[in-house]
């Protein structure tokens, strides 16, 4: 049995993830794609628990979940839920707000739609993903509605964020986002840092926060007027910002709304990579609960968005509820797949 297909159109998605044995099927494929390992003992012979949908070694014992480590895992929304969602998440350009995936959704609530796609979006960043390099335009812009204050980089009420844009061909190939604090050297000079390959070229204009970048180990060019890519990316953004979210993103879940902008520019034409991504498949991220979120809200702490550089705590959250999974499976439906597993092992 070959690896997993993406479907082409809506029609295609709909016909192939519709019902929950047929996602779940498809979670096997994608996670075990060379046949089943246990995680403890590298075992290949399994057991298969219907009821509980664990995948359990004949050696150890160990119970291997399927959705144990994607932002599903103790999930009592539908895979069929889950998979839409991340559907319309990857390959919709504009996105996707909760209002409209509650309505997409149909049976679900505004905060159950708030948390998948906040799940989602933990789900886009990759621990350990290789940084820009070559030509990098880097610059920063301020984020957030009108207030009276002192223009430009002292700007009130607003959150800074810097861009890096990798440039090919006077292309944007890819692109990075993330909040900082201010735009002194110490943050900006981190930021280029983490997110761009030593000895690549720096392309800013003549900010004195960029001084230091020549010492950190880049060429440094000075030229503002080469900035149009980067600017380029900053209006897209605040425009999606505006149309999709209508600008009511809070400055404390900023960086999660960066992160998936960043994610859908990269993966814009590989959507199938996207969508597994997404789904949490291979990160080991599970996502915040809604407590975990509403402590990002009151700064309490106890989630934080991972950003661009893939350090975020995603360990550090609000104790989860244990629940009975709800989920029924008929394994003749998906016999065929467990087959195959085993006979990869």
């Amino acid at each position: 049995m070959p690896r997993p297909s993406f479907p082409t159109s809506i029609f295609d998605f709909q016909r192939q993830f519709s019902t929950e044995d047929a996602c779940l099927r498809f979670l096997i494929q994608s996670r075990w794609p060379d046949g089943f390992r246990c995680p403890r003992c590298d075992h290949t012979q399994f057991y298969w628990k219907s009821q509980r949908q664990l995948l359990q070694c004949k050696a150890c014992g160990y119970q291997a979940s399927v959705t144990a480590g994607t932002v599903m895992h103790r999930s009592k929304v539908p895979l069929t839920m889950w998979f839409h969602a991340a559907y319309l998440v990857s390959t919709i350009t504009p996105g996707i707000s909760a209002m409209q995936l509650q309505r997409q959704l149909g049976s679900v609530t505004y905060k159950t739609a708030f948390m998948m796609l906040h799940k989602l979006r933990a789900g886009m960043v990759r621990e350990g993903r290789d940084k820009l390099s070559g030509a990098v335009q880097v610059d920063e812009t301020y984020v957030g509605g009108k207030k009276e204050g002192p223009p430009g980089r002292g700007a009130l009420g607003k959150a800074l964020v810097a861009g890096a844009a990798e440039v090919r061909n006077d292309k944007v190939v890819r692109i990075r986002l993330k909040v900082i604090p201010n735009a002194s050297a110490l943050s900006l000079t981190g930021f280029v840092k983490d997110n761009i390959e030593s000895g690549s070229t720096i392309i800013t204009d003549d900010w004195s926060g960029y001084s230091g970048i020549a010492k950190a180990g880049y060429k440094h060019r000075v030229d503002a007027s080469a900035l149009v890519n980067v600017h380029r990316v900053f209006s897209n953004l605040k425009s999606w910002l505006r149309g999709t979210h209508h600008s009511a993103v809070r400055a404390q879940h900023l960086q999660a709304y960066l992160n998936e902008y960043t994610f859908r520019f990269n993966r814009r034409k590989t959507p199938m990579a996207a969508f597994q991504t997404a789904l949490g498949l291979g990160s080991q991220r599970l996502g915040p609960t809604y407590e975990g979120l509403a402590s990002v809200a009151k700064g309490t702490g106890k989630w934080t968005h991972p950003n661009p550089s893939g350090r975020g705590n995603t360990k550090a959250g609000a104790k989860r509820k244990t629940a009975k999974n709800t989920r029924k499976s008929s394994p003749s439906l998906i016999e065929d797949v467990l087959d195959w597993l085993m006979g990869k092992g």
